[in-house]
């Protein structure tokens, strides 16, 4: 009995036990003879008081089939175990009201791998620090959480295994482990797409034996870096692939996607799509956000209302309410709005069946792209047929063997996005969003080694800037730290450097503050700017500033930041307006700038600070 588990609890002990360490958490126990203590049964189980199981959120998924009305999937976890519980039952309040159940999604620490560390440092340094504790997930579940509606624990990361072990001991229901397969979590930090791949595999595993409820993949994290909907199906399936292979139940088993409100028939085609060749029986759709939210918090409203309306006409069975006016991780008032506005589309919106040839033309659009993706990653002369997508295809392959071949096409290009990250992984497609609202692919930069003729090219004419020539003397060095894989911000800001003229050595995502300070002392730049989403630049910044100041070039550097300086919304807030009293000084930068920044002021800003250094 749960002899896969015990078996990766043996192979990565090191790793348990100073997971253990540094959260404070009991974790299971290996003898001197090679048995395994301390493991908790599989799901169904007792957990103060309550029956805990995967099913429990399978129920929930079946029953929005059966009513035509999603089950809500909001998101909410704070640091504390008191905080999250409090602020969860203003949520769990207004859903007594409705009278519906929510399955929630409890944001929480994820680990994440940042070379060379190893055992306890590298969990200390590259935990993400942003959601409740793993002490706290246990806390949370003894006061009351996932009482009534079931929990799932966001495990993503570089080590969702270890979280996923210590959910189970926890009680929650499910988890999201994906994504498994999406390269663009490659970055300087992780040693070894590989390693990514077959760690998320082990939590499959783990989910398989214990009945955990999993979010296998998702189609969202791609689609948000400038993948294509056809390239995140294809990734997805790889995805339910290795779930296939670690045994997990479809019944177990949900995809996540983007909903963008944007154009209603396109939304639909895609669901279609995923539906047409999922092998998981759950949808779970996530509000598309807006890249630069409107000023006026009515029309972002609004958009998220036109998601909603997707969700529903489309049958996912869940869907993530999104907060207006969200900087970070929502409070529970704002949560409890959003479960009230979005239950009231539900219920307000007719159900019915459009049939558009659009529909029909958009979703063989994205079933081909994704079977032509498939097969040049399968190395197949022929075409796969849409039948052909099963059980009986992944298990032709060994495990170890159907991971290799994942990361070889991740390496070669066919597996890619425009703002895919890692140092070591090919990067040559560009897309373009239409005036449709569909993004596809610009000709001449589709993915590598796949046939054109079954990619989906967009028609609108489309301008690829080309590469500008270096005219400015000044280096700049761009880098997230910490365990922050969000890197489409810095992408933005490293794109508008470039256009400027400017010479950038850009470490894409998840570095040690200190790594950054010495790449900069090697290379001789004169701009170091660093970002962190996870609200964690309290900590991280200054150390950047005191490695310069150690290797003796802090004068010379132009220091600044970016991303979510608090995870909190209101401590967001709070921090933002220290900055314009007090300027940015405590952080350890000459400026700071936060979402919603133009690129152009943080040009202008830097070279007013060069003409100020006589450079």
């Amino acid at each position: 009995m749960q002899e896969k588990t015990k078996k990766i609890i043996k192979e990565d002990y090191e790793r348990v036990q100073a997971y253990e360490k540094v959260f404070g958490v009991e974790m299971p126990k290996m003898g001197s003879d090679g048995s395994v203590t301390g493991l908790p049964a599989p799901f169904p189980r007792l957990v103060n008081g309550v029956e805990r199981s995967g099913y429990r959120i399978t129920e929930l998924g079946r029953r929005a089939a059966q009513t035509g009305i999603p089950v809500q999937n909001p998101i909410l976890g704070r640091n504390s175990a008191e905080e999250t519980f409090q602020e969860s039952n203003a949520m769990y309040k207004v859903a007594e009201e409705l009278k519906i159940d929510i399955f929630q999604f409890v944001h929480s620490e994820a680990t994440r791998h940042i070379d060379p560390l190893d055992g306890a440092d590298l969990i200390e340094q590259s935990r993400g620090k942003g959601g409740i504790t793993p002490a706290g997930e246990r806390q949370f579940v003894e006061l009351g959480g996932g009482e009534k509606h079931p929990l799932r624990i966001n495990a993503t990361g570089d080590t969702p295994h270890l979280s996923i072990i210590n959910s189970l001991i926890a009680g929650f229901d499910g988890t999201d482990i994906g994504p498994v397969i999406h390269v663009h979590f490659g970055g300087r930090g992780i040693h070894d797409y590989k390693t990514k791949v077959f760690n998320g595999y082990k939590a499959l595993q783990i989910c398989a034996e214990n009945n955990i409820f999993v979010q296998t993949d998702s189609h969202k994290h791609l689609n948000n870096i400038g993948g294509t909907d056809g390239m995140a199906l294809a990734m997805c399936l790889l995805a339910e692939g290795l779930a296939v292979q670690a045994g997990l139940p479809r019944t177990l088993s949900g995809i996540q996607m983007n909903v963008s409100g944007i154009n209603l028939l396109a939304d639909l085609a895609v669901m279609r799509a995923f539906r047409q060749l999922m092998w998981s029986e759950f949808l779970i759709a996530v509000p598309e956000t807006f890249q630069n939210p409107p000023a006026d918090l009515i029309a972002e409203q609004a958009h998220f209302a036109r998601m909603a309306i997707s969700a529903k006409l489309g049958g996912a069975n869940f869907y993530r309410p999104k907060a207006a006016e969200n900087v970070g991780i929502p409070t529970g008032a704002s949560m409890a709005k959003a479960i009230w506005a979005t239950q009231n589309v539900f219920e307000n919106t007719a159900t019915f069946n459009i049939e558009d040839p659009a529909i029909e033309r958009r979703q063989t659009e994205i079933v081909t792209e994704a079977l032509a993706v498939l097969a040049s990653t399968f190395g197949l002369s022929r075409e796969l047929s849409p039948e052909e997508i099963g059980p009986d295809f992944w298990l032709n392959y060994g495990d170890e063997e159907l991971i290799d071949i994942i990361v070889a096409a991740g390496k070669k290009g066919i597996l890619d996005a425009p703002r895919a990250a890692a140092w070591d992984l090919k990067r040559g497609v560009k897309t373009h969003r239409g005036k449709d609202g569909i993004r596809r692919y610009i000709p001449g930069y589709g993915p590598a080694d796949v046939p054109a003729d079954k990619m989906s090219f967009t028609t609108e004419k489309v301008t690829v800037e080309a590469e500008k020539p270096i005219t400015k003397k000044e280096k700049v060095l761009l880098a997230t730290v910490g365990a922050d894989a969000h890197v489409v911000g810095i992408n933005v800001i490293r794109e508008a450097f470039e256009q400027a003229g400017y010479e950038v050595i850009y470490l894409r995502g998840m570095n040690l503050p200190e790594t950054v300070a010495e790449v900069a002392a090697e290379t001789k730049a004169d701009v170091v700017g660093v970002s962190n989403l996870l609200g964690l630049g309290l900590t991280l910044f200054p150390r950047v500033e005191r490695r310069l100041k150690e290797l003796g070039i802090r004068e010379n550097v132009v220091l600044m930041a970016g991303g979510r300086i608090a995870e909190k919304e209101e401590e967001h807030a709070q921090i933002e307006e220290k900055i314009k009293t007090e300027g940015t000084d405590f952080l350890g930068v000459e400026g700071f700038f936060g979402p919603g920044t133009d690129p152009q002021d943080v040009l202008k800003w830097v070279e007013e600070k060069m003409k100020e250094r006589g450079q």
